[in-house]
């Protein structure tokens, strides 16, 4: 049963994240789980600017996922930053690529999960995800979210992501806030759940 974890990370924050999420996933009997990236598509001179590149170059190593890559996998877990409320142009483009696998039905019957990070609480974390769903659902997916069962999404006592939706992170407006401790667990915990539902799905 394998397990296939696709993101894009600009500063880290989803990168980090995507580990968490890899971290839960393997913690199913039966899980070989990968961990790769979407190709970039920006320079390194506009990288460079943004105050991207060195970030980038410590999960350089990460592999790039190839679009055919998705069909040898059980269940996918993505992750991408928000966008004015949608996935990044990086993950967009990434989609916009996988017709072919559309036309074949390549997709269907697999797991589909999302999570995301946004700069602010209220940042379109929610509308990421719901408006992936929406890719997912027209490949033939089954969606899968983040059930209350993880109960850290209910906390008051802190500023905290993470809905029945999928797991989040708060950059803060600047990105120089990291996921918290209770971010990366509902990232495990979406990683085991994904992955659970898929071994019974796919003996």
């Amino acid at each position: 049963m394998k397990v296939l974890v696709v993101y894009y990370s600009m500063y880290g924050h989803i990168h980090r994240m995507a580990e968490a999420v890899t971290e839960g996933a393997k913690k199913v009997n039966g899980a070989v789980v990968h961990m790769c990236r979407v190709p970039e598509t920006l320079s390194e001179e506009i990288l460079k600017k943004m105050g991207a590149l060195e970030a980038q170059k410590t999960f350089a190593h990460v592999p790039i996922c190839k679009v055919d890559d998705l069909a040898s996998a059980d269940a996918i877990i993505f992750g991408t930053p928000t966008r004015f409320g949608n996935m990044c142009g990086q993950m967009r483009q990434f989609w916009d690529a996988t017709g072919g696998l559309w036309a074949k039905n390549a997709l269907v019957g697999k797991i589909g999960s999302i999570f995301t990070s946004s700069g602010t609480q209220h940042g379109g974390q929610e509308s990421t995800i719901l408006s992936f769903h929406t890719t997912l659902l027209h490949q033939g997916m089954i969606v899968v979210g983040l059930p209350y069962a993880f109960t850290g999404q209910t906390r008051m006592d802190e500023i905290t992501g993470c809905s029945p939706y999928g797991a989040s992170t708060i950059t803060g407006s600047d990105g120089a806030r990291m996921p918290s401790e209770n971010e990366l667990n509902a990232a495990r915990y979406q990683g085991k759940h994904v992955a659970e539902i898929a071994a019974k799905l796919f003996k």
